[in-house]
């Protein structure tokens, strides 16, 4: 009877894998691109391709041009790299020491310069600096952030001498009547994300008295240039609400209908409190809604920083993972918690113990050979565990399992159970000298590629190496160095569909892959 039920149980679960497997190849993403931050609508980054091996550095290029350091600490979140259908990679960078940015179209392989094109986009107010955030759309057009609440659209990335139009979610032509006020009192606060019809959703700050009554809240613009919005206010239906939380990506569900955006009650940037929003992808009116909680203390609003990356993903079943800040701030050594709701935000689900500055990916159950539990898919995040915060040092990566309850060793709190973790490879000697004896440097992605086909992750660390997490042998099985481990900030690792992998480190995106085969002799 025994064998009878592992039998029925593991073909239960290879059924639930393939339609898994199957979902996410149906996802709203053309098969060869990296459209939005995450890769597609749902944030799941999974790779398009089986990643190169991690020869050597094929190429980079600076994405700030004025990197303003704290010591050797870089307090600014990137904007993710994109890539096209014909694989041309589009590079966000920073230009000046407090702002300005540019966008680069530039060929995979050489990193050769194609296309540069300024925008006007201005940043609102901020602690660390928000991510300059663009996406492509399924018909193969750039859309960047610009100045006033616009957006910048290029029809052609892959190409020089393109003609670059302007949309407005207010109105194009309230826009010419009088740019000027409206750039002084609008500005774009999220990455900006496509759907697979080519509607774009972003976050908005709006200061007091903007034109057309216009409140900080969340747009859409259609294909055709039409626009809506609405206050996050209303959206969420509490006036004490004030914004889209800062850097949180707009996610949708696979049927598009339904999108997810995070919002708090900060005037500024800061720390706030909110609510994770479920809302109709065509008029944005509120379908659902659920008040943001700490894990552990549920009597305790979660905190929502600006200063973070977090943004919902969507699972192949229709869950939603969403990274919050613990409250009491501390309580949780400051890992934060990996928040998890069913689809329409009505069930609260067991959450992960880390979820600060994070955005969680999907790994296909299949793709981690040693798991034998019946979820057809798991989650990967990081999993930190800051020294001096209560936490030993001890800084890793981890996949999860969304459906199994372990009590967490940090804090007893109900989370879901590891089913492998990494801990970082370098010690981390100042914090080793102060009596933390396993201390490692930390992780520094904000989200990872997964590597399905050759059952991988593409990860960042501190220490400026680039790693390849095998999960069949659980090891780092590859690295390439970047950088001397200086400057690191939180930011997306990616991978083209040649199967280059993409990571930023010390202010420059690297190409990283495998060495040309050696010419043949006679």
């Amino acid at each position: 009877m025994k064998t009878h039920f592992i039998n029925r149980t593991l073909r239960c679960r290879t059924l639930l894998t393939m339609a898994v497997l199957g979902g996410l190849a149906a996802d709203s993403c053309p098969a060869q691109t990296w459209s939005n931050y995450g890769r597609n609508p749902q944030h799941t980054a999974i790779a398009p391709a089986p990643a190169q091996r991690l020869q050597k550095i094929l190429w980079s290029t600076p994405v700030d041009l004025q990197p303003q350091y704290t010591g050797d600490s870089l307090y600014i979140h990137y904007g993710s790299p994109l890539i096209t259908v014909n694989n041309t990679v589009i590079v966000t960078v920073k230009t000046g020491a407090g702002g300005g940015f540019r966008m680069e179209g530039r060929k995979a392989v050489t990193g050769a310069l194609i296309w540069r094109q300024a925008t006007d986009y201005v940043l609102p107010a901020h602690d660390w600096v928000p991510s300059c955030g663009s996406s492509l759309t399924p018909d193969n057009k750039l859309v960047i952030p610009g100045a006033g609440g616009t957006l910048l659209r290029r029809n052609d990335p892959d190409h020089a001498g393109i003609t670059i139009s302007r949309l407005a979610f207010f109105g194009i032509k309230n826009y010419r009547a009088n740019p000027a006020a409206f750039n002084n009192s609008i500005k774009i606060c999220t990455p900006v994300t496509s759907d697979n019809r080519g509607n774009l959703y972003f976050g908005f700050t709006a200061a007091t008295g903007a034109p057309l009554g216009l409140k900080s809240g969340i747009a859409r613009v259609a294909p055709n240039g039409a626009g809506t919005w609405i206050a996050a206010a209303a959206a969420a239906g509490d006036a004490d609400i004030k914004k889209v939380a800062f850097n949180c990506a707009p996610a949708l569900n696979r049927s598009g209908d339904t999108l997810y955006i995070a919002v708090n009650n900060l005037s500024g940037s800061g720390f706030g409190t909110g609510y994770l929003l479920a809302l109709d992808s065509q008029t944005l009116a509120q379908r659902s809604k659920v008040r943001l909680r700490d894990a552990e203390n549920p009597a305790n609003n979660a905190i929502l920083p600006d200063d973070g990356t977090a943004s919902p993903t969507v699972g192949p079943d229709g869950d939603v993972y969403y990274g919050v800040l613990e409250n009491p701030p501390g309580a949780n050594n400051f890992r934060g918690w990996l928040l998890h709701f069913n689809h329409d935000l009505s069930q609260v689900k067991t959450p992960g113990a880390f979820g600060w500055d994070d955005t969680a990916s999907i790994v296909p159950a299949a793709a981690v050979p040693s798991y034998s539990g019946v979820s057809p898919y798991l989650v990967l995040t990081k999993y930190n565990n800051y020294a001096g915060s209560g936490g030993n040092g001890v800084n890793r990566l981890a996949i999860l399992d969304p459906n199994v309850v372990v009590s967490d060793p940090a804090t007893g709190a109900k989370v879901m159970a590891r089913v492998i973790t990494i801990a970082g490879p370098t010690p981390d000697q100042d914090l080793v000298d102060a009596g933390y004896p396993r201390a490692v440097r930390e992780w520094c992605i904000n989200t990872a590629a997964v590597d399905v086909k050759t059952r991988c992750a593409l990860v960042n660390n501190e220490d400026g190496i680039l790693y390849r997490w095998d999960f069949t042998t659980n090891k780092l099985s590859e690295k390439v160095v970047l950088t001397q481990g200086i400057g690191e900030a939180y930011t997306p690792t990616i991978v083209g569909p040649d199967g280059i992998v993409y990571a930023i480190n010390n202010a420059r995106l690297f190409a990283v892959g495998e060495a040309p085969a050696p010419a043949l002799t006679k």
